[in-house]
Order: C-alpha cells, then sequence, then structure tokens
C-alpha cells in the first residue's frame, strides 16, 4: 500500500517512537503516560526491540483462522519469501491445528522472542489502517466537483495542496474522478490508496499510490488540537468528520491547506490491496511494521486489542497470528499497524485504533542464533 503513516499516527501524532538505537530502557513518553492503556502489562524489564523468551504464556481466547489464508497469499505470489518463510509458515500452521497452545510452541520447533514495548514492558501500540471506499463520478457535477489526480511531471517540485486546490494542475489530463467530499480525498491520502465507486457506471476499482507532491506532511488532527477546535482525549477520525460538517467549504479547505503534501494515484488492474511488501492484504492478518526489526513475511503470535462497533476498546484481547507485509512512515519499533479492511466500518475501527497488546515474533527452533533482530535479554 506504501502508505507513509497510518491513521492515528498521520492524523494525530500523538505517540512517540522508540528510539533509533532500538532500546526501550527510556522513561514512557507523555502520550503513554497519560493513557491507562499504555501499562497493562507491568513487571518486565525488556532491554530491546525483541527479546528471546523460553515460553510464551497467555491466557487470552485464540483466533487463527485468518493465518493460513494470509500466508497462501505470500507463498503462492512470492517466491522469494516462499524459499524463506515457508517452513515455518507450514509448522505454525501445525502447531494452530493440533494445539493453538501459546505455551507448546516449543514442541513444535518454534522459538519466540517478545517485543519489549515502548516503556520495556511489552506494551506494544496497536494502531489502525484500512482501505476506504469513496463515491465518483468521471465528470463533474454542482455536486461531485473534488478531483482526484494522478501523478502529475512537474519541472522541480510540484505545486503545494494550496496552489492544487487554486488550480495548478487544471487542464492537464490528470484527473482521475471527482469525489462529492473534499474530505474523503484527503483521507485516500493519509490511507495513500482506496476504493473508489463510479455512480455512474457502478464501477468498482482500486486506486493505488503514485507519489507525492514532495511538500512536508502537516497532521490537521494536531492543528484541530493547537486551535482549540478538539480536545486532544477526543481526538479521532469522527472528531475530525464531526468538526468538518459544522463547518464551512471554505473553512475545511483552510484546513486542509494548514497540510502542503498532496498524494496522487494510479487505476490499478485488479481488486488486491497490496501492501510495500507487494502481497495481497487481508484484515485482520496483515500489520505494517518496522523491517529492521519486522523483515517482510515475519510472523508474530499477538494479543490484539478488541473494538466494539463504535470503535471503543472492550478491554479485552484476542491471540491471534499476523504477517508482516507492509511499511510506514511512522510504523518505527514497538510499533504495528493492523490493517482492518475495507469500508466503512473498518475505517471506524482503524480511526479509534490506539491500544496496546503483547507481541512475539516467532521462527524456527535456531533461528536466534543466525537473525540479528532477536536480541538477547
Amino acid at each position: 500500500m506504501l502508505r507513509k503513516a497510518t491513521v492515528a499516527i498521520i492524523l494525530f501524532s500523538l505517540v512517540g517512537c522508540s528510539s533509533p538505537e532500538g532500546t526501550t530502557t527510556e522513561k514512557p513518553s507523555l502520550a503513554a503516560v497519560g493513557n491507562p492503556l499504555a501499562h497493562q502489562y507491568l513487571g518486565r524489564d525488556f532491554k530491546h526491540v525483541l527479546n528471546k523468551v523460553a515460553q510464551v504464556e497467555s491466557n487470552k481466547s485464540h483466533d487463527y483462522s485468518t493465518f493460513a489464508p494470509q500466508a497462501k497469499m505470500v507463498t503462492s505470489r512470492s517466491p522469494s519469501m516462499a524459499r524463506k518463510f515457508e517452513p515455518l509458515y507450514n509448522q505454525v500452521e501445525n502447531w494452530a491445528n493440533h494445539s493453538g497452545d501459546p505455551s507448546t510452541l516449543a514442541k513444535y520447533g518454534i522459538q519466540a522472542a517478545q517485543m519489549g514495548g515502548a516503556n520495556g514492558e511489552g506494551n506494544v501500540m496497536f494502531t489502525g489502517y484500512y482501505s476506504p471506499v469513496i463515491e465518483l463520478r468521471h465528470k463533474p457535477t454542482n455536486v461531485f466537483r473534488y478531483p482526484i489526480y494522478a501523478m502529475p511531471t512537474c519541472k522541480g517540485r510540484c505545486p503545494s495542496r494550496e496552489q492544487i486546490y487554486d488550480g495548478a494542475l487544471a487542464g492537464q489530463g490528470l484527473v482521475l474522478g471527482y469525489s462529492k467530499s473534499m474530505l474523503d480525498v484527503f483521507m485516500m491520502e493519509v490511507q495513500g490508496s482506496g476504493f473508489v465507486h463510479f455512480e455512474d457506471n457502478n464501477q468498482l476499482q482500486y486506486f493505488g499510490y503514485a507519489g507525492k507532491n514532495g511538500h512536508r506532511y502537516v497532521s490537521i488532527g494536531r492543528v484541530l488540537i493547537d486551535r482549540g477546535e478538539v480536545p486532544k482525549a477526543k481526538m479521532s477520525l469522527q472528531a475530525i468528520q464531526n468538526w468538518v460538517a459544522h463547518h464551512s467549504e471554505a473553512e475545511v479547505r483552510e484546513l486542509l491547506e494548514q497540510n502542503p503534501s498532496f498524494v496522487f494515484f494510479s487505476p490499478r488492474k485488479t481488486l488486491d490491496v497490496k501492501g510495500s511488501a507487494g502481497i495481497p492484504l487481508l484484515a485482520n492478518a496483515a500489520v505494517a511494521a518496522d523491517r529492521k526489526y519486522i523483515p517482510m513475511g515475519s510472523v508474530l503470535l499477538a494479543e490484539v486489542p478488541q473494538l466494539d462497533a463504535k470503535g471503543n476498546w472492550t478491554g479485552k484481547h484476542v491471540l491471534r497470528l499476523l504477517l508482516a507485509l507492509d511499511t510506514g512512515g511512522a510504523v518505527k519499533g514497538n510499533h504495528l499497524d493492523l490493517y482492518h479492511g475495507m469500508g466503512k466500518q473498518a475505517g471506524t475501527d482503524a480511526g479509534h485504533y490506539k491500544h496496546f497488546g503483547r507481541v512475539w515474533r516467532l521462527g524456527l527452533k535456531g533461528s536466534a542464533t543466525q537473525d540479528p533482530w532477536l536480541m538477547p535479554k
């Protein structure tokens, strides 16, 4: 998907990343201190992003149903990743089918390294992203008048968002369609890709990331917080949507123009949503991760926070098997970005996803001594 950041981070910029060295011994960030969910797990003192553990202990209920379909996507579409990971996938699937108890992983030749978390106690930040679906028309109307652009050929740096809104790209044959919502187009830029439904011919199409204008990114969520328009504690995608619904088009445009960065798209031949590994992503099966520690194709066992239909954390976790198949500019160290799928509910979940869970990277027995990402405690 080639996203540059997640929904939660790119909108709000409220969560700090781990240090460049990958250690986790520093004090928790102010954002973590103010969030009680940041301290679900206590009593550990992990020194690294990944720490080899003798045994995984978790009493959470589990759902491993999405692992095999996502693993099959990897092995069938990427020969190089299949050579590297298929033996591990087979062994993990064997364990999931015959046991599923984390404490028995070693009996199946699987070892684990636990992520230390931003505060060194195992609390790994989960954020979320999704594939929006927006309604378009091929021709502009009084309602559908906000264009989505293909990548221009720019002499020097491309125009800023304000310049593009002023018509800097008009007449160049770059318009891919017209939306009735300026914010919908902006949010698809945030995601880096998305589905579009052309109402005039009932066509569903996938628009992939084609590039950006090279200007710096500014968080509109942070702008609203700094202006006192939305309290920091209540900031979410829905809060931004509510603000937009109660303000004029000129006010909305002025807010969006605070972010001079602009993303361009290209129509794709298939409806596959692909991550940076080039593999189609399945909801609740794929995550974006920091490839410095979690190479593309890695298997993660994770206690994943569960949300209700309104996007509120239920206080529960479900143990899932996830595959690292994407990256993101804000996804560093002890931070994972879970793909939620397509549509409105996925957007609600992703927009509220700022919670913590424990995570273990899995490998075949002996891999810890060969793999620099699995650091000793």
